[in-house]
């Protein structure tokens, strides 16, 4: 009876000191990146793909990888805002794989916004929300010569960047 009892008693002692795993479900929505969809300039109503797009941010060497690559050649990319600060600016160069540098063509985008943190759970911490400028949501240059850039329009379509359901600004070429 003594070790019946003292087994239940370790035992109780054992459990107690238990507590929930605290592991942050991948399906939680986290800090929405900016999607970004690509239009035909001559025909706007129809999607258009890039061709060997590679973005760099702004003090970085590596490219953002989409799908693991370096490079796109889709109609929508996803890019992460800087959650620290109030703008985040990009290099957009396309036909970056090619081997002719004439044909290859660099933009700079700087994206304005302000930021609000949303608290998620213990287990996932908090999530940046963006709000583009409304004044001046972006600046657009271009590396070399204002009259040579590759993007022709720049359309924001919703200035909160909360969830990636749906594009927050449209680049027509």
């Amino acid at each position: 009876m003594k070790k019946i009892f003292l087994f239940v008693l370790v035992s109780a002692f054992s459990f107690s000191s238990c507590e929930k795993d605290d592991i942050c479900d991948p399906k939680t929505p986290t800090t929405p990146r900016l999607i970004i969809d690509f239009y035909d300039f001559e025909n706007p109503s129809v999607k258009k793909n890039v061709n060997s797009l590679q973005v760099i941010g702004e003090g970085m060497t590596d490219a953002v990888l989409f799908n693991g690559s370096p490079t796109t050649n889709g109609n929508r990319i996803a890019i992460p805002l800087k959650t620290v600060g109030t703008s985040t600016s990009f290099r957009f160069t396309l036909n970056s794989n090619n081997a002719n540098p004439a044909l290859v063509d660099a933009d700079l985008i700087r994206f304005n916004f302000t930021t609000q943190e949303l608290f998620v759970s213990r287990a996932c911490g908090y999530k940046s929300l963006f709000i583009l400028n409304q004044a001046a949501p972006f600046v657009h240059t271009d590396p070399i010569s204002a009259n040579q850039r590759w993007i022709r329009l720049i359309e924001v379509v919703t200035r909160n960047i909360d969830n990636e359901n749906e594009a927050h600004i449209n680049i027509f070429f």
